[in-house]
């Protein structure tokens, strides 16, 4: 299972880039601020652009290195989507429970995703600020049923409280960690497979006099 690690210095055995989606408000920059610092900023801007931050973790006795990218969910900075996406490998997909338009927004944003993104992404599907229950807008129902349709994993969290946010990124890694590890172990097995093939076919040798003798056709036995 997944360990945090504190040892920077040591050998990395994979780095998985993994991005932050969703309208602009819903508490992407603090969800990533509270996994990566274990930090929440009350007074937190509208991110400007693009930004990522790293964390490394443990993963099954492996070094990885998480590089979770931040990016704004207004319209104009729609411009950055292509590069944002290339060669990301998991996706949070972040709404606020208490503001139904984000949710409502989720479908677009994924379908952006899967357009540019490898199809074997991971995607979360992350309610955020579940700590505003008395202000709830979007049923936890609503958006299981969403995540179940679209094959996603689904959470709630509070980056205020650090409610599920550790859990929800932890979930990610492992899982992309466990899709990459099946792709390695079965691209090993057809090398293997590849090589034994190589050496079953073998070589046919002719001995010098042992030549066969070449099959002659008869003309005898033919009538006209």
């Amino acid at each position: 299972m997944a360990n945090l690690q504190s040892n920077f210095n040591q050998k990395i055995d994979y780095v998985f880039k993994v991005v932050l989606i969703g309208d602009s408000a819903v508490g992407k920059s603090q969800l990533l601020a509270r996994f990566a610092r274990n930090e929440f900023n009350l007074d937190s801007k509208a991110t400007i652009g693009v930004e990522f931050q790293t964390k490394t973790l443990l993963i099954d006795h492996k070094t990885i290195k998480a590089q979770i990218w931040d990016t704004a969910g207004q319209e104009r900075y729609r411009a950055v989507t292509s590069a944002y996406y290339r060669g990301a490998v998991g996706a949070m997909l972040v709404y606020d429970i208490t503001k139904r338009q984000s949710f409502d927004h989720v479908a677009r944003w994924l379908e952006e995703l899967r357009g540019h993104a490898d199809k074997n992404i991971v995607i979360m599907l992350v309610g955020n600020k579940s700590d505003l229950g008395t202000l709830r807008a979007v049923p936890t129902e609503d958006a299981k049923e969403f995540a179940q349709r679209e094959n996603l994993f689904f959470m709630e969290t509070s980056a205020l409280e650090s409610t599920n946010v550790e859990s929800a990124f932890l979930t990610v890694l492992t899982e992309i960690y466990r899709v990459i590890s099946k792709k390695a172990l079965i691209a090993n097995e057809e090398q293997e497979a590849l090589g034994s093939s190589s050496l079953l076919k073998g070589t046919k040798i002719v001995v010098p006099g042992q030549e066969p003798e070449p099959v002659r056709s008869s003309s005898c036995c033919k009538y006209s």
